[in-house]
């Protein structure tokens, strides 16, 4: 422990051991540094006088500064300690941060003067507002798991040190670092004190501050600059002198009150919320100039996305000659080398019995038992004959040779495994040596079942230990892995085998073209495939690993390494046989118990080879402190596994630094290069003693990104320092050859895969043909594209060059090559960047994994990291930004999404490293949860194709007529049926009984009902029993509206013409009162009574709607006039000023004097309130000859008559749901059955056992009840049809609404429901707007709607592009329904207001009868009012009087005939005008980038979208539990930038149920982004992506 200066030896060396585990728990975090100091200074506090000079704070290559404080201390869980000796050793290993593969001093050092580079231009990133409920991680988390597979795991994950090297702690102790540190953090976090002075370091976690300072803090940092909001979508330059966009003023009351109290900065900013100030730093951060686009994507005619590459005249470019294929050694022949490996084992068997093979170590790395030759072969022999002989029976044997057997040993038992191996070679099955499954799901499981079945396993051999340890089924059994074939296993310890009878001998033929056995391998998708190796190869590979690393007979080896595979197999097993070696083996468990147990081993044996990887180096390091003794002067080769990777070359550099004083030659450390196809590719021979050093390549990452080798001149921050791995093998031949399409050799200054054509390689993917021959048949090809001969190579996987004297450099593998935007990067450098960026106090363990996912045409990088338990949202978020900064300097590359998961999530590969490809497919699924996540989709992508200028319209509307003349497209205009004045008189009698001409006027009508047929049932209202509550005759009806009249002629004091609001419940007392009010000569104005549970939000509507329509009085029911004089009213609104109230329970029984009658039917009947989606309300006038016009349209349409019964489940307030309730039975005669939506959410199947048991024709809906009954009754539908529901009488179902028609939920309504009996037919749509409330309705004489497909992309342009079902980009549309008698509709331009050609997109204008006579408005908007109702083409014909519904579609002429034998116009409605989005110059339609939303996730609900500021802001609603919320951030960024060609600015996830829907189940959008403005949400995560 000689850090600063003192000399612990002299302690005892129990102080030492608690010295050491206290270490080792503060790099691990399980302490914080307050608490080390403490415990340090009280045990060394009776020693300090007998210790010179000792500093008892902190050792100073323990921590990088930040880590001054660690706000949580975790509880400690020191590991299990077997003995002091082994707590010790393992005391000195580091779980801290970093990975040792990727440690290097250099590159800190280059990280963090990158990273200063970016602190003059600091960015003010804003950080996502969490929750706090959300994503606390559990007391059970945050103890760190028991030490099994995560604490210092193999291939990509441990290896770590808590150590920043010393460069780095000077370099970020500057004061002002410091400074720059506390002004970023007070800038990019919500969380984060504002309060803390520069230099103070932060001691506490701070507590979520109050607004204000928080404002204050956040504004400090953040230019609200008097400039047009920036177009973060478009990479034009902002003219700053443009007019400044403020967000559309509020239109009508609703919205205004919200708005009232914000204060507007002049970008329209609200800054009164936390979120309209992050969303204006995200701004302020995308105003940043963007890096030149590396290629620039445009949309070329809206048809096809293309790319045009505009070269980059910068670009290095190889200039060297094509290389020249490199010749290993020739392979001597020595002429005592067995025939086959078998008769090596058998030779030292009878030879050297006594001589050892194999010693394996206990868990403390004590020798546990020494497995000579003689008995290796006796049960090699043993096993071999069982085999055989012994499974099954004679005549039918369960093995015969060549079949393949997988065997499942642990590392921990090296010596079972070599006795099956060698058992296996000599009964000729071959061998395919498997990790041990843990679980039932463990990761990669399912790969390694595609690698049994395709080498057709059906046998494992195991050991006794091992099968117990197996899962089981609860009968015992073995459990069915996932994936895995059907196995039966078989316990090879020697008490089950059985001796081999005398005349038995074993078949060793010479070695030939044969399989020997299988080694598995991961592709970088995932796929386990199995290699095969023949006996030749095998025999070859020995006798060639022999000749380069100088084996002598009698050596010592020590095998750090996996003996299944890979280097442990081919030293540590075959070649060790073949030479008679003495193989010690260290397994994995030992290593992590005592990291020292290696060097020991090598001391003790005078061991001549180590076979290592980085990881072990580092250990040793990390443990080497006490061990003054060791001596490692006997090695001759310490073999370096993964010395291929870059960046081993600090592990060796550090490891040779501290023990070179302990007899290690620099000469001896040999790196080497190995691929699972072609075996050992390359290895260094060791040196002449005192001989130099081979030269490093230190390479440009620029270059390299090409594909290049250039010597880094320029930046030294950015370059890349390689180590030769040596000659390649004798007897091999080695080409290099592009990466990507044919191999063409490359030049000498090129990097590319490393191709080798060798006897000593595998021969093939076994069972799997196609996959071979790209790969172990390649015939490279010159630049002229020949072939340069007719040897095969087989492909390494391996990227590199031959360097001066054929010397071979590895920079990088395949499988982690990220090609993005046609630049390579390697997935190791970015790990390596990211590690050097302090990650002590944020990253688990320095586990990080780095992929790259397809979306919108090109690679994206992801870079997902274990969070530390006690890591601090502010640290995390600062070093996710610090990831960000480095790689954009370093790589110049920028990221698309970097996560942080909590520690030990990550699917692991079996020895613990993390298993990418599974990481990968569980980002894609959702499945991660992440507990932080940055997105930066607007820094990264930047292939978007160029925003649409839009053109000037040169073109005036009488040329685009004459324009669809000459092209002989017809006007897209369409009408309904005649409403002639006349009607056949018999039909009058037959159909409806009274004469139509008669009466304009509905109370006369009722009044006539009254007189010639009382006791006719109008109405029949039912609860959610289904039970008839009440009932109206027409007698019932009339007497009821007398008595409101008398009562609001006597108690109302009302003049004719007065408004009367009616606040009722869905019921016949609406309807009364409706016509009491028609008898009274007053206007009644119907309104959604409150909601008694959420008076605050609906009671403000009410109020509304009574102040702006003037009411004089209102007419309610005893109870709601309780709510409305209640003291919770009062706290919303001011009840004291309420008009008349009259509840209509209790009348009494008076006529009034007299009935009014209207002196002409151009009266007023009523007023039609409404709040429209984007949060308008709206009040519109509905004359008497509107209303029985309409009602007679509807009678005809629907062919509606007295004995006819229909079924209403809608909102009875506005619209065409109103006309339905109210007004048509009383005008048509037939019973209308009443069913109130809210009945519905206590029985869902109410309304469709009414229509089964009332045998209903005609039934009428809103898609909120369709809805309810798709999502509540669609697993129900046998139940129903048990319980005798049968919809078959169905004849109509019409959903009634003011929208495009939702195909998906009405489809999946008739499939549903199909079983039950309803037609597939009968399911329609009608479509009303503010102006005229019912323009479609399918009736019962139109032909069925019709369905077409639209291209996405030129709806975009406002153009139709007819498509075939299932074509790309293609959307479905529905017509809405047959267009009704007296109805005319025209497409017209609404910039131009001239008519439009047939399949043209254009506003629906409409004139009718029928139409509303305009806005009933406070002032008299009357502009408004003329542009909306009486509005004139600009061309065409002038006279025709048209209303403008504000909606976007479109009329095709059908090939169907309609009644009467024409061709069928079909009107389709595409969306509301008012709600539509321009972003990038297009129109998109909020609907359609929900649908895609929707569909992203599992867990979504319900989604809606909005823009603010030019950002596109997407709200979710998350159905399942709130740690998946993360996991839809990407996916919905995702799934927008690939279907709608959109960068989303805010991703919000919110619970179910807030996004606001009205009763006609459309979504409030504009409430929704006010209440998000004035941060009303309470939203479980909000990310804002940069």
């Amino acid at each position: 422990m000689a850090d600063r200066g003192a000399d612990f030896s002299a302690l005892p060396k129990e102080v030492r051991d608690q010295l050491a585990e206290l270490d080792l728990e503060l790099s691990e975090g399980d302490i914080t540094q307050k608490g080390y100091e403490k415990k340090r200074a009280k045990l060394l506090g009776s020693y300090v006088p007998q210790l010179p000079n000792v500093d008892l704070s902190l050792p100073d290559v323990q921590l990088s500064p930040g880590h001054s404080a660690d706000p949580s201390p975790s509880p400690e869980a020191p590991g299990p300690s077997t003995s002091s000796a082994s707590r010790h050793h393992r005391a000195h290993r580091s779980g801290g941060a970093r990975d040792d593969r990727y440690r290097s001093d250099i590159h800190t050092e280059a990280v963090q003067a990158a990273l200063a580079k970016h602190k003059e231009e600091k960015m003010a990133l804003p950080m996502p507002t969490k929750r706090r409920s959300a994503f606390v991680q559990s007391p059970i988390d945050t103890c760190t798991p028991p030490d099994t597979s995560s604490a210092s795991e193999d291939e990509g994950s441990l290896r770590r040190k808590a150590a920043l090297s010393a460069a780095l702690a000077q370099s970020l102790q500057s004061p002002d670092y410091w400074i720059n540190r506390s002004v970023q953090s007070s800038s990019t976090s919500s969380s984060a004190s504002s309060t803390l002075s520069h230099g103070e370091p932060k001691t506490q976690p701070q507590p979520q501050p109050q607004f204000g300072s928080m404002l204050a803090d956040v504004l400090a940092h953040t230019r609200l600059e008097n400039s047009v909001p920036p177009d973060v979508t478009s990479s034009t330059p902002q003219d700053r002198g443009s007019r400044v966009d403020l967000p559309p003023a509020v239109r009508g009351m609703s919205r205004g009150q919200s708005r009232s109290s914000m204060l507007d900065t002049a970008d329209g900013v609200p800054v009164n919320s936390r979120v309209s100030t992050k969303i204006q730093q995200l701004l302020n951060t995308l105003k940043r100039p963007k890096r030149p686009p590396l290629s620039e994507f445009f949309l070329d005619d809206s048809e096809e996305i293309v790319e045009v590459a505009q070269p980059d005249p910068n670009t290095p470019k190889p200039e060297g000659r094509q290389i020249i294929p490199v010749k290993g050694e020739p392979l001597g022949v020595v002429s005592n080398w067995p025939p086959a490996l078998q008769a090596a084992l058998a030779r030292w068997g009878a030879t050297q019995a006594k001589s050892p093979a194999l010693t394996a170590l206990d868990i403390t790395g004590k020798p546990l038992y020494t497995l000579t030759y003689g008995k290796l072969w006796s049960r090699s022999l043993k096993l071999a004959y069982t085999l055989l002989n012994k499974l099954g029976t004679k005549t039918e044997p369960v093995l015969k040779p060549g079949d393949r057997v997988a065997l499942v040993y642990p590392n921990s038992d090296p010596g079972m495994f070599w006795v099956a191996f060698y058992g296996c070679l000599l009964a000729e099955v071959i061998p395919v040596p498997i990790e041990v499954p843990l679980s039932r799901q463990d990761a990669g499981s399912q790969q390694i079942g595609f690698l049994l079945g395709s080498c057709g396993v059906s046998l494992a051999l195991t050991s006794e230990v091992c099968l117990k340890g197996l899962p089981k089924t609860p009968n015992g059994e073995i459990v069915q892995f996932k994936g895995w074939p059907r196995m039966k296993w078989v316990v090879t310890d020697t008490k089950y085998l059985t001796k081999p009878s005398k005349d038995w001998q074993p078949h060793i033929p010479t070695a030939n073209t044969d399989t020997a056995y299988i080694e598995y391998k991961a592709s970088k998708e995932g796929t386990v495939m199995g290699v095969a190796v023949s006996k030749i190869s095998m025999l070859t590979h020995c006798q060639a690993l022999t000749q380069a690393c100088n084996y002598c007979e009698g050596e010592t080896l020590v095998n750090v390494l996996d003996c299944k595979k890979d280097m442990g197999l081919w030293h540590g097993v075959l070649t060790s046989i073949m030479n008679r070696i003495h193989t010690i083996t260290v397994p994995y468990a030992v290593m992590k118990a005592c990291p020292m147990s290696w060097v020991q081993r090598v001391h003790i044996h005078k061991a001549r080879v180590a076979l290592v990887k980085c990881r072990d180096l580092h250990w040793a390091m990390m443990a080497h402190r006490d061990q003054r003794d060791t001596n490692l002067s006997s090695i001759r080769m310490l073999i370096v596994a993964d010395g291929a990777n870059p960046w081993s070359v600090s592990s060796c550099d550090a490891f040779l630094n501290v023990f070179q004083s302990h007899g290690l030659k620099p000469e001896v450390i040999c790196p080497c290069a190995t691929s699972p196809e072609a075996l050992t590719v390359a290895i260094r021979r060791p040196g002449a003693r005192g001989a130099p050093l081979p030269a490093r390549a230190i390479l440009s990452m620029g270059g390299l990104s090409h594909g290049v080798i250039r010597v880094n001149t320029e930046d030294k921050n950015s370059a890349l320092t390689v180590q030769d791995v040596g000659h390649i093998m004798p007897g091999a031949l080695m080409c290099i050859v592009k990466p990507d399409g044919p191999p063409q050799l490359c030049k000498t200054d090129e990097i590319g895969e490393i191709v080798i054509n060798s006897r000593a390689g595998g021969t093939m993917y076994y069972g799997l043909p196609g996959v071979t021959k790209n790969t172990f048949e390649v015939i490279p090809v010159n630049q002229a594209g020949a072939p340069i001969g007719e040897i095969p190579f087989s492909r390494t996987g391996l990227l590199g060059f031959v360097g001066p004297g054929s010397l071979v450099f590895v920079v990088g593998k395949i499988e982690g090559l990220l090609m993005i935007s046609g630049r390579r990067h390697n997935a190791d450098d970015l790990v390596a960047t990211a590690l050097a960026v302090e990650p002590v106090k944020t990253v688990y363990r320095g586990r990080i994994a780095v992929f790259s996912i397809t979306v919108f045409y090109d690679e994206r990088i992801v870079i997902i990291a274990e969070q530390r338990p006690d890591a601090s949202e502010e640290d995390s978020f600062q070093w996710m930004s610090r990831v960000l900064q480095a790689i954009d300097s370093i790589h110049q590359v920028g990221l698309y999404c970097l996560a942080l998961v909590p520690a030990n999530t990550l699917p692991k590969t079996p020895l613990g490293g993390i298993h990418i490809c599974e990481t990968k497919q569980s980002f894609l699924d959702g499945n991660l949860h992440p507990c932080n996540i940055l997105m930066c989709p607007h820094t990264c992508v930047t292939n978007l194709p160029k925003p649409r200028q839009k053109q000037p319209v040169d073109v005036g509307p009488a040329s685009m007529l004459v324009g669809n003349l000459v092209a002989g497209k017809r006007i897209a205009q369409a009408t309904g049926r005649e409403l002639s004045m006349v009607e056949d008189q018999d039909l009058i009698r037959k159909l409806c009984m009274w004469p139509t001409m008669m009466h304009q006027f509905l109370s006369d009508a009722l009044q006539w009902r009254a007189q010639t047929d009382p006791d006719h049932i109008l109405y029949v209202l039912l609860n959610a029993k289904g039970v008839a509550v009440c009932t109206a005759t027409c007698a019932q009806l009339h007497k009821r509206a007398e008595k409101i009249t008398a009562t609001l002629m006597e108690r109302g004091g009302l003049n004719t013409g007065d408004n009367v609001v009616l606040l009722y419940p869905p019921g016949i007392d609406l309807i009364a009162a409706f016509y009491g009010c028609l008898y009274a000569g007053v206007i009644p104005v119907t309104v959604r009574p409150p909601h008694p549970q959420n008076l605050a939000a609906t009671l403000p509507t009410v109020r509304m709607i009574i102040d702006v329509s003037k009411a004089a009085c209102i007419l309610t029911t005893q109870p709601l006039m309780r709510i409305l004089r209640s003291r919770e009213a009062a706290a919303s609104v001011n009840v004291k000023t309420w008009p008349t109230i009259i509840d209509t329970d209790d009348l009494p029984r008076k006529r009034p004097p007299h009935i009014y009658k209207p002196p002409t039917a151009e009266m007023l009947a009523y007023l039609d309130f409404s709040v429209s989606t984007t949060g308008m309300l709206t009040g519109v006038k509905m004359s008497h000859a509107a209303v029985s016009t309409l009602c007679r349209s509807i009678k005809l349409q629907c062919e509606l008559y007295s004995s006819r019964q229909i079924a209403i489940c809608l909102d009875p307030y506005c619209g065409l749901g109103f006309v339905l309730w109210c007004l048509s039975s009383v005008y048509s005669g037939h019973q209308s059955i009443l069913i109130p939506p809210l009945e519905l959410e206590c029985s869902l199947p109410v309304w469709l056992s009414t229509l089964s048991q009332y045998k209903i024709r005609d039934t009428f809906c809103s898609y909120s009840v369709m809805e309810l009954c798709t999502k509540g009754l669609g697993t129900q539908t046998e139940m129903l049809k048990a319980r005798g529901l049968n919809l078959s009488c169905v004849r109509s179902c019409v959903v009634i609404a003011e929208e495009r028609p939702r195909l998906a939920l009405t489809q999946s309504f008739s499939k549903l429901f199909k079983d039950l009996g309803l037609s597939s037919r009968a399911v329609s749509t009608a479509f009303g707007s503010r102006v005229n409330l019912a323009i479609c309705l399918q009736g019962t004489s139109g032909p069925d709607p019709s369905t077409v497909y639209v291209d996405m992309k030129s709806l975009r342009h406002d153009r139709v592009r007819l498509v075939e079902r299932g074509a790309p980009q293609s959307l479905p549309l529905m017509e809405s329904g047959t267009i009704l008698p007296g109805v005319r509709v025209i497409i017209v331009n609404p910039e131009t207001r001239g008519p439009l050609g047939d399949s043209h997109l254009g506003e629906i204008w409409v004139s009718s009868v029928h139409s509303a006579s305009g806005y009933y408005t406070i002032y008299g908007e009357e502009s408004l009012q003329a542009d909306h109702f009486n509005t004139r083409l600009s061309f065409g014909e002038p006279h025709t009087l048209w209303a403008r519904t504000g909606c976007l579609g479109f009329i095709k002429r059908t090939e169907l005939l309609d009644a009467s034998g024409d061709r069928h116009d079909a009107l389709f409605v595409v969306g509301s005008l008012d709600e539509t989005l321009e972003l990038r110059g297009l129109r998109y339609h909020p609907i359609d980038i929900e649908t895609s939303v929707s569909r992203a996730h599992r867990s979504i609900a319900e989604s809606a979208v909005f823009t603010w500021t030019n950002l596109l802001v997407v709200v979710a609603e998350l159905s399942g539990s709130e740690q998946e919320a993360l996991d839809l951030v990407p996916l919905v960024t995702n799934v927008v930038l690939e279907e709608h060609h959109l960068i989303v600015g805010v991703v919000v996830i919110v619970d179910p149920g807030v996004i606001p829907i009205n009763s006609r189940g459309e979504k409030q959008r504009m409430h929704l982004r006010d209440s998000f403005l004035a941060d009303q949400l309470d939203p479980i995560y909000v990310a804002y992506n940069m």
